[in-house]
């Protein structure tokens, strides 16, 4: 039996935060889980595959390929199966990933995930891809395969109407865009884009803080930070910096469940 889980993570209330379909189920091969992600149609679908009581082997797939690090699914993850009793709340949760061995605990907050830290540096990038969201970015920066547009004000950020088409024919895998907060509870507030994974604007993005919590926490001072991605639906989280590390913690909400019901 193929169990399914809609879960919407960094999420407070249902339609908000970032949805994704969470699967429960042994030996599905990997052609057979990018199929059931196009089926969804979610920005990602994490795959669960059960090794003990607290140690699982995570997968995550957007409609049209599988990426090394999800944050939104770690954590819709880690809700079901704390949900589900498969695990007791005092458990560390631990999960064997393309990047790594990530864990989740029961926190003050919500669920507390531990990433590692994303490097980011300056990038020479061509006009165009400002020109597609209609800014002038004050810096240009990579954060591994991604682009990250440095904006001048939350307000920039929040008014951007991205031209897909445009973007779509730049070369790429996904484009940050971020910009200080103008709430003093919110530290930064960031948007992202990865029309050429198949996610026109993906609501709250949990890998990308790996890189704008340590970019951010240079800039600001700070080890411990609050921010907002404001997409239409938006998302809260909260975020410590420990070393080559990131710690974020969000909430996450099951809406609906089910089973798959035919033959894969």
């Amino acid at each position: 039996m193929i169990r399914l889980f809609h879960v919407n993570a960094f999420a407070h209330a249902p339609f908000t935060g970032n949805p994704a379909m969470v699967v429960l189920s042994q030996g599905l091969d990997e052609a057979t889980m990018q199929r059931m992600a196009a089926e969804f149609c979610l920005s990602e679908t994490a795959f669960l595959e059960a090794i003990t009581g607290d140690h699982y082997r995570l997968r995550w797939f957007t409609p049209q390929l599988e990426v090394d690090l999800c944050g939104h699914g770690t954590l819709a993850a880690a809700h079901v199966i704390w949900a589900l009793g498969l695990a007791l709340p005092a458990q560390s949760l631990r999960f064997d990933t393309r990047s790594g061995l990530l864990t989740a605990v029961q926190a003050e907050g919500g669920i507390r995930l531990d990433f590692p830290a994303i490097a980011m540096a300056p990038l020479t990038l061509d006009a165009a891809y400002g020109q597609a969201l209609g800014v002038n970015p004050r810096h240009c920066l990579a954060a591994g395969a991604k682009f990250v547009l440095e904006l001048d004000s939350e307000a920039e950020v929040r008014a951007i109407k991205a031209d897909f088409q445009a973007l779509r024919a730049l070369p790429g895998r996904g484009l940050i865009v971020t910009a200080p907060g103008e709430d003093p509870a919110i530290d930064f507030v960031s948007r992202y884009f990865a029309p050429w994974v198949g996610v026109e604007e993906d609501p709250v993005t949990g890998s990308n803080h790996c890189a704008l919590a340590p970019f951010w926490g240079k800039r600001l001072g700070k080890t411990e930070l609050r921010a907002y991605q404001a997409s239409g639906r938006g998302g809260e989280l909260l975020l410590r910096l420990a070393g080559d590390r990131v710690q974020m913690t969000g909430r996450a909400l099951i809406l609906s469940r089910g089973e798959w019901l035919l033959p894969v």
